[in-house]
């Protein structure tokens, strides 16, 4: 640790964010995932995941993770406390934030197509190796919660049929539990617990045996569905609706029910965790995305109209809705009928929902950031077996000690992080120069650049180069002749306009400040103008205008950057607008969660960010390269331990850079500077590398590129 008496503050907070800030190049990955059947591991063995899921296949998987407990559970809880009849708004406003954050999903699982990890693996592409790590984390927390609650509903489903004889023996044999959050009592709940087992094993003995099982009960929640519409036909009553009991709590009710209802709307998540399992995910990724939102809004709104016209919503059934609203019209035979389709539907949501699981711990594991032995996979089934079996044994301590009440309430918050983040990185990728996506965001090419003091976007312009714009959009043909004068007015670039570094890092810094003013936006909104009065209320409607009005600044500010000639086979519509909605959409429901929610999730990054430091970071794959670059770099004698070996005789003059190969804010360039203003002495031996951080891209001296090779190196340890 003599270094560290060498190295000034400044070297040492610079080393540390270039650890966390480090980006895992997508050139890798693709190169990884290029084998026909199997990926390659570490250590070498040549058993991965087998390709196997067609477009079907991701369209029953997105569809039967979200139906099952949205429509069986979700709908009722929701409808009863929190927003009566208005639950139908709540669904549909939650499927506009889903189809936002859908399309930007879509967009990165073609553009990152041969990896699992889905949000985790997109951030670690664009954002970093710490934000990455953190959504890994919280999806797991959403999947761990998602498959206890499943298991807890399905628990809760047999003990309704068989009048509750189940909770009694429970109750009588083994006490109760004080229940976290609201602090109602529960008991341990066995049933629930050997439920996720039975799962567990059938996710762990292979990738067809579940996606065909998950087909099936798939095949009878969908017959059930519209058993449900067509018998409550007969049953309808409109004054359900009448004098104001449409919307009892406001639509206070119903933003808060929207944040709970975006739960049931996880089905793309999922589909975008298989991408190394699918067998074409090109195309598959996004369909199967978009036929699943459509699918699941269809039966969610239905459901609800049904629900809420056949039974009050103050007398609806907390534990079994669609059954209990049969029974309470006397129509036995339909109750039984919707117990089959709970069964199956619910099982189908628990799979969906355990399915994915391993899958990010796999890809968490196999960079280094969780421990190694979770990448293991079976020669036998093809799946992450160890990552399998400590999921499904999280999932089951968790389903036997708390209650579905509680479970329920700490659904959304991970999952709505997870999809913001993937709508910052979709818009930050789109304004990147070509060919940045495998070297890392932009580098301090400028680091005088502000937000605020932006000049003509053509001063940085490239060559232009052949670009197929694509359709006009409605708004282009709505203006007709006028559309090119409005994009001159606004300074929005030409279409063969192409980013450079400097413009790159400017939508960087502008995204990342529209992602935080977003939440204080809505903070002040939420807190203040809705609770305040008088003048109370006037101070905060302004701040809340002003903030408003730098977000717009902020937007109009990208839109006047070029955005990357690169064409994809599925692309976001309408960027930077969408993304932007999408965060706008997200953060808001995010604040309409309970502070216990939040509290919660506070408690689980804290433990994250425990293992993070004392794990992830000394054991990724990343930091592993690095650490053997410098290794096999002070392997060759030096002639001079004096000299500064930041210098190249390769390289150009500083001024120059920007004109040259993008790469990236880890690039050596960008370091160049900072280590002349503040060198220390280095001992024998030792390197830049020393603390692990990147190297950038480029013929440095002979030494490769770390940023490019990090990911294959790291699972070959």
């Amino acid at each position: 640790m003599s270094w560290l008496h060498r190295m000034s503050w400044a070297d040492f907070w610079y080393r540390t964010c270039s650890r966390l800030l480090r980006t895992k190049p997508v050139g890798a990955m693709l190169h990884r995932g290029s084998h026909e059947d199997l990926t390659e591991l570490p250590g070498g063995s040549v058993v991965g995941l087998a390709k196997v899921l067609t477009t079907l296949d991701l369209v029953s998987l997105g569809v039967g993770s979200c139906v099952g407990t949205g429509m069986y559970v979700v709908a009722g809880l929701v409808a009863k406390s929190v927003a009566g009849p208005g639950v139908i708004l709540s669904f549909v406003i939650a499927a506009m934030a889903s189809v936002l954050s859908g399309v930007c999903y879509a967009e990165f699982g073609v553009r990152v197509p041969k990896t699992t990890g889905s949000a985790y693996t997109y951030s670690y592409v664009t954002v970093g190796e710490f934000v990455a790590f953190l959504i890994g984390w919280n999806l797991i927390l959403e999947y761990l919660i998602g498959t206890a609650a499943g298991a807890s509903a399905l628990s809760s489903m047999f003990d309704s049929l068989a009048n509750h004889s189940i909770s009694h023996y429970m109750i009588a044999h083994l006490g109760t539990l004080k229940g976290l959050g609201k602090g109602e009592d529960t008991f341990p709940d066995l049933l629930a617990m050997f439920i996720v087992l039975l799962v567990t094993l059938i996710v762990a003995l292979g990738v067809r045996n579940s996606v065909g099982l998950n087909n099936v009960l798939n095949l009878v929640n969908m017959v059930v569905w519209v058993f449900i519409i067509m018998a409550g036909l007969f049953f309808l009553s409109a004054k359900n609706w009448e004098g104001g009991m449409f919307l009892p709590y406001g639509w206070s009710g119903v933003m808060q029910g929207a944040a709970t209802c975006f739960y049931a709307f996880i089905g793309f998540d999922i589909i975008a965790t298989t991408g190394e399992e699918a067998q074409n995910p090109n195309t598959s990724i996004p369909y199967a995305i978009t036929a699943s939102l459509v699918t699941c809004l269809s039966a969610y709104v239905s459901v609800s109209v049904i629900l809420t016209l056949m039974v009050p919503y103050d007398l609806i059934d907390g534990s079994a809705p669609l059954m209990e609203m049969f029974a309470a019209h006397s129509f036995l035979w339909g109750k039984y009928t919707v117990a089959v389709g709970s069964i199956a539907g619910l099982s189908v949501s628990l799979l969906g929902s355990l399915f994915p699981m391993p899958r990010v711990i796999y890809a968490m594991a196999s960079d280094g950031l969780l421990f190694r032995s979770l990448s293991q996979v079976s020669a036998f089934t093809h799946t992450p077996a160890a990552a399998c079996v400590v999921s499904g044994t999280l999932a089951s301590f968790l389903a036997l000690l708390v209650s579905l009440r509680d479970l329920i309430e700490m659904m959304s918050i991970g999952t709505l992080l997870a999809y913001t983040l993937v709508s910052v990185c979709v818009l930050l990728l789109r304004y990147q120069p070509d060919g940045a996506e495998s070297e890392g965001l932009p580098g301090k090419d400028h680091p005088d650049v502000d937000c605020s003091s932006i000049g003509d976007p053509s001063d940085h312009e490239s060559e232009p180069s052949d670009f197929h714009t694509g359709p006009a959009s409605p708004l282009q043909r709505l203006l007709g002749a006028h559309y090119p004068n409005l994009l001159a007015r606004l300074g929005v670039p030409s279409s063969l306009a192409r980013p450079t570094a400097w413009t790159g890092r400017t939508v960087m810094r502008c995204t990342l400040a529209f992602f935080f003013l977003s939440f204080l936006l809505w903070s002040t909104v939420i807190f203040g103008v809705e609770q305040g009065v008088g003048k109370g209320a006037a101070v905060w409607g302004l701040t809340a205008a002003l903030l408003a009005a730098a977000l717009a600044g902020l937007l109009l500010t990208v839109v006047r950057q070029p955005q990357s000639g690169r064409t994809l086979a599925y692309m976001a519509p309408y960027v930077p607008f969408v993304p932007a909605a999408a965060i706008l959409v997200n953060s808001y429901l995010m604040l309409k969660l309970s502070p216990l929610t939040w509290v919660r999730f506070a408690i689980w990054c804290a433990i994250g960010l425990l293992i993070y430091a004392l794990y992830g970071v000394w054991h990724s794959s990343l930091e592993v390269s690095a650490r053997e670059e410098e290794a096999h770099a002070s392997s060759y004698q030096r002639f001079d331990d004096h000299l500064d070996d930041t210098f190249s005789a390769h390289e150009s003059d500083p001024r120059e850079r920007d004109n040259g190969p993008y790469r990236g804010w880890t690039a050596p360039e960008e370091r160049d500077l900072h280590y002349q203003n503040h060198a220390y002495d280095r001992g024998p031996g030792e390197d830049d590398d020393d603390f692990g951080y990147q190297r950038g891209g480029g013929s440095h001296g002979g030494l490769r590129q770390t940023n490019d090779h990090s990911f294959d190196d790291g699972y070959n340890h």
